[in-house]
């Protein structure tokens, strides 16, 4: 049985963070993920420390901000071990800071290895999450996350399956097509056009439009290891969360 995973980030207008960790418990999550904002300060990591202790969850994945990767990898690695994340992903890259040509996205992929590679000697497993503008044809019709991954071909892959569809492409073809350095997938889902306008159009898993039965078991045949459930703007995290994980053990 696939345990499912939780990002946190979905909970970020829902404070306080012991409130979310106490939710997730009850509900029946076995795993949350946490994201670059919770690592500001010492304070919040105590509390993440707290929280999952208390909760009894466990947190084997993260994202973490590429200037904190980067610049201060012992930090990184620093938090990684006291919170037991095994896996970190790079999540985003703000839209003025983004290649214009092919050179460009395979250089920032050897960029993305190198700032990793301290991570990984240090035995934590590192990788790029997606959004949907790695899916957006250059001019020479080549794909920025093909060719991200060309730079960079020891990066692990986080997918976001919904991202996929949003940027116009078939999420299983990338599935397969990168099913060897797949080691976890966000699991989200997109609202019908028109609906759902005051969460970002966005759905609960099971109630939007994606074939999560063909994408699961698409992804049950790649190295995932972590589903981790994300809605980027639920008016009611609870709701988001306990209706996705039910409609997920379907899958």
């Amino acid at each position: 049985m696939t345990d499912f995973s939780y990002q946190l980030y979905s909970s970020r207008n829902f404070t306080p963070l012991s409130n979310t960790f106490a939710m997730l418990a009850d509900l029946g999550y076995s795993s949350v993920e946490g994201y670059g904002g919770l690592y500001a300060n010492k304070s919040v990591i105590d509390g993440l420390m707290v929280g999952l202790a208390d909760s009894g969850l466990t947190m084997p994945t993260t994202h973490m901000d590429l200037n904190l990767v980067e610049n201060e990898p012992g930090q990184a690695i620093e938090i990684a071990k006291l919170l037991g994340i095994k896996s970190i992903f790079v999540p985003h890259l703000a839209a003025d800071l983004r290649p214009t040509d092919a050179d460009g996205w395979r250089a920032f992929g050897k960029r993305l290895q190198a700032a990793g590679k301290p991570l990984c000697d240090g035995g934590i497993a590192f990788g790029w999450h997606n959004h949907d503008f790695e899916f957006s044809a250059l001019p020479t019709g080549e794909l920025p996350i093909d060719l991200i991954f060309e730079g960079g071909p020891l990066l692990h892959w986080e997918a976001d399956i919904a991202w996929i569809a949003r940027g116009g492409k078939e999420p299983q073809d990338y599935i397969e097509k990168y099913r060897d350095r797949l080691t976890a997938a966000h699991i989200k889902d997109i609202a019908p056009e028109g609906e759902k306008a005051d969460e970002d159009g966005w759905a609960d898993v099971g109630d939007g439009t994606m074939d999560w039965p063909a994408i699961m078991a698409a992804l049950r045949k790649t190295k995932a290891e972590a589903f981790v459930m994300e809605h980027d703007n639920p008016s009611d995290d609870r709701r988001f969360a306990e209706r996705s994980l039910k409609a997920a053990k379907q899958f």
